[in-house]
């Protein structure tokens, strides 16, 4: 890949404006690459354009777990599963790997405040991201009153839609405030047009039989338990707060 001057700053005008930015850069390490181990044509391009995908991809990654709107970003490998020994770690790392999309099944984090039901649940969300998975994370409260506040605008039709939009939906905290009758349509609404279409991860603080409060309607609650969970796995938790950990390792 021998160039003249005239020819490589041409082939550099070119590649900037196609927006090949990484191309660019890499050029002179390539050649030399290429002239050196006596590489075809080919082979050189090929090297020269995977920094260009690759950098394109992490863009790309990142602006998915960005527009996802989670609370932080906290991986899988971020988890204390030690601290935590009732979590099954083979059963989160096979959820991870994102079969269940596939079928269009849900997620259930079930347990007290602070056991970690959130960061396992953001984890699967950026794996998804990263895979350009369309995934939004939203608190049930944010949730409901976006619902709400769509409704009396005349735009709850568009709204249910942009929710259902997303390939994955987080609903964070399902249970942490009171849910009244309004809300708890709204709340059916939306999952019952995700039903079977697209997967849905919750977490809740409130075992299943104890639904018909949370929802104000004994009929809704069972519809809603009805089809969040009969495609499903559901991860009960129980232990320790995660959110303390260090204080209680401390303590001991």
């Amino acid at each position: 890949m021998v160039m003249n001057n005239t020819t490589y700053n041409q082939l550099c005008i070119n590649m900037e404006q196609l927006k090949l930015t990484q191309m660019v850069l890499h050029l002179d390490e390539v050649t030399d690459f290429v002239t050196s181990n006596n590489l075809s044509f080919t082979e050189g391009l090929l090297k020269l354009s995977n920094y260009e995908v690759d950098f394109k991809e992490k863009n790309a990654s990142r602006s998915m777990i960005k527009a996802a709107a989670f609370p932080f970003v906290k991986e899988l490998k971020d988890y204390d599963f030690e601290f935590q020994p009732g979590v099954n770690e083979q059963e989160i790392k096979e959820l991870c790997t994102l079969g269940f999309l596939e079928r269009s099944e849900n997620i259930v984090f079930l347990g007290p405040s602070g056991v970690g039901k959130t960061h396992l649940a953001t984890s699967i969300g950026i794996a998804a991201a990263k895979r350009r998975v369309s995934t939004y994370f939203i608190k049930c409260n944010d949730l409901l009153q976006q619902l709400k506040r769509a409704k009396l605008e005349n735009r709850l039709e568009a709204r249910l839609k942009h929710f259902c939009h997303y390939r994955l939906l987080i609903i964070d905290e399902i249970g942490y405030l009171p849910i009244d009758k309004e809300d708890s349509n709204l709340f059916f609404q939306l999952i019952d047009r995700r039903y079977e279409k697209k997967s849905t991860i919750l977490t809740t603080n409130m075992n299943f039989n104890e639904w018909d409060g949370i929802f104000f309607d004994a009929v809704v609650a069972n519809a809603i338990l009805d089809r969040v969970l009969h495609h499903s796995h559901v991860t009960a938790i129980s232990g320790k707060s995660y959110r303390l950990k260090d204080h209680i390792k401390q303590t001991e």
